[in-house]
This record gives structure tokens, C-alpha cells and sequence, in this order.
């Protein structure tokens, strides 16, 4: 599966902006989550497809987040940037 990943570390009241190219998933993922989807599992994530950017999300809680940025199982070739708004 491919997919992008960014590791964050995230207060509560930041904000993540993400620009994409064409439409996405974009999912915030804990540790054991990120591995239950790297291996093609259920998992729990926040957020969604996105159809429009950029597209600014906030974490659920404060802490470590992966971001992951992938074409939901869809052939293609996917650009990205992610930057971090701190409150």
C-alpha cells in the first residue's frame, strides 16, 4: 500500500493545513492504528476524504500523530504539503 506520512507532534489547539494535488484520504492515526493500516487492517482514524484544498484539520487530543495521505486503494501519483499552525 502506498501512502504519505508525516510524524507530528501536536498541542491540542494546533492546526494542521494539508494542500493536495487531487483528492485524498487524509487520516490522523495513533501508533497502533498506523500499524493496523500499514498491513491493510481495520483501523481507527480522524478525518476523512477530502475533496477540496487545502483543507485545515485539528488533531483529536493533544500528543504524537501520524498523518497519513494515501489515494484509498486507487492507482496515482499524489503531491502534498502539510504545515503546522500553532495557536
Amino acid at each position: 500500500m502506498n501512502f504519505l506520512r508525516y510524524d507530528l507532534q501536536l498541542a491540542a489547539t494546533d492546526v494542521v493545513e494539508v494542500t493536495l494535488d487531487s483528492q485524498a484520504n487524509v487520516r490522523f492515526l495513533d501508533a497502533q492504528n498506523l500499524a493496523l493500516f500499514a498491513s491493510g487492517q481495520a483501523h481507527r482514524y480522524h478525518g476523512g476524504l477530502v475533496k477540496r484544498s487545502p483543507v485545515r484539520l485539528r488533531p483529536p487530543s493533544a500528543g504524537s500523530w501520524h498523518l497519513v495521505i494515501d489515494l484509498g486503494g486507487f492507482s496515482g501519483h499524489l503531491r502534498a504539503s502539510v504545515r503546522t499552525l500553532r495557536a
